[in-house]
């Protein structure tokens, strides 16, 4: 009888040692003291607090904050591409971008991988990705699967999701409830009753298409234009593989460095990440009781890639906005004294920013908070 061996089966346990040999160095250069080491361990290992006092959080009451996404078809984009070394950032940064919108600090991260073969080289460029974006969120990439499964994806395909862990002390949790509309009646110094303008809707600017919307991308630039990934986009100054792939903007530092700037005043009311659903969907999950939101049309710079694939699928407005960014990449709903302060901020990171509406009260005192067009 002929034996039969696990390579016979598609898993090469030679190949596969080798690559995960190549994975540590780029866990390693995203570690800072927190992380506890345990080599050849079954987890990853990480303290809520530095051992020493000098950058010691001394947290009072912590709240865990996690979170888990994945890339979507743009790994399709990736693949035809044969290009897998930015895929990586979008992972993270969809992880992350959603756990700091409540005023989260990201901790750590981990990865799934899986893969129809053995390919070092291929897991090298997926992780050299994840790795520079827990680099650019401040997390440390503790440990990860890697899943070799013949049977289940094609030569060639793979699928990548991640999951994160941030913290944020209670106190200072952004859960939407401090967001403040106009006219509201606020008591003034004599007890008389005062008029105040409503919070400023900040909006960040994205890098384009992000990573949501691909399905419909895809229909449009391969399907139904027939484009190919090495073809030039004169509107744009790229090709059209390098606008599709184009790693998502990951806003943890910056948005950590305004948080930690305003110590004692609450100046950041909301923070709301644009994915899946457009700004009006996502804008309005953080909206409370009563509460709606204005958006002032023509109020900000909309990247050229988005004008290109509407032409391209002759895809309506309100569908263009329902699926993606269209250039707002994350909101802050901000104080409105602080607005200018805060875009100057965001700047040093080479954020480009735009007061794009205001917080009102919702018509007729309606329970739900919606996002709507004015001007």
């Amino acid at each position: 009888m002929q034996k039969i061996t696990y390579r016979d089966s598609g898993v090469d346990l030679e190949t596969y040692q080798e690559s995960m040999a190549r994975l540590p160095r780029l866990l390693k250069q995203t570690h800072c003291p927190r992380v506890v080491p345990w080599n050849n361990g079954f987890a990853g290992l990480f303290r809520l607090d530095f051992a020493g006092q000098l950058f010691s959080r001394n947290y009072q009451d912590p709240v865990l904050v996690a979170g888990t996404d994945g890339v979507g078809t743009k790994l399709k984009i990736a693949q035809l591409a044969n290009r897998h070394d930015t895929i990586g950032v979008d992972l993270v940064a969809m992880c992350v971008n959603d756990i700091i919108c409540c005023g989260a600090e990201p901790l750590f991260f981990l990865d799934y991988v899986a893969m129809a073969e053995d390919d070092p080289a291929r897991l090298e460029q997926l992780v050299t990705g994840i790795s520079a974006g827990c680099l650019q969120s401040d997390a440390a990439l503790i440990g990860g699967e890697t899943a070799i499964m013949p049977d289940v994806y094609g030569p060639g395909d793979y699928d990548l999701a991640g999951f994160c862990v941030g913290i944020v002390e209670s106190s200072k949790l952004l859960d939407g409830k401090n967001i403040t509309a106009a006219n509201d009646c606020v008591p003034g110094v004599s007890g008389q009753g005062r008029t105040t303008k409503g919070d400023t809707i900040l909006g960040i600017a994205s890098r384009g298409i992000h990573a949501n919307g691909y399905s419909l991308v895809r229909k449009v630039v391969l399907d139904h234009a027939g484009l190919s990934l090495d073809e030039q986009v004169p509107s744009c100054g790229q090709t059209v593989g390098e606008l599709l792939l184009e790693p998502t903007c990951i806003y943890a530092q910056p948005i950590r460095a305004v948080l930690d700037h305003y110590k004692v005043k609450s100046v950041i009311h909301g923070i709301a990440h644009i994915t899946g659903g457009g700004l009006f969907e996502n804008l309005s999950r953080i909206l409370p009781a009563k509460i709606s939101a204005e958006i002032k049309r023509d109020s900000w710079s909309i990247p050229p890639v988005f004008p290109w694939l509407q032409q391209l699928g002759a895809i309506d407005d309100a569908e263009m906005y329902r699926v993606f960014n269209m250039g707002i990449g994350m909101v802050l709903v901000i104080s409105e004294y602080f607005t200018e302060s805060v875009q100057q901020q965001l700047a040093t990171f080479g954020l480009e920013s735009w007061a794009i509406g205001q917080i009102v009260e919702s018509p007729g005192g309606t329970d739900s908070g919606e996002t709507r067009w004015v001007g």
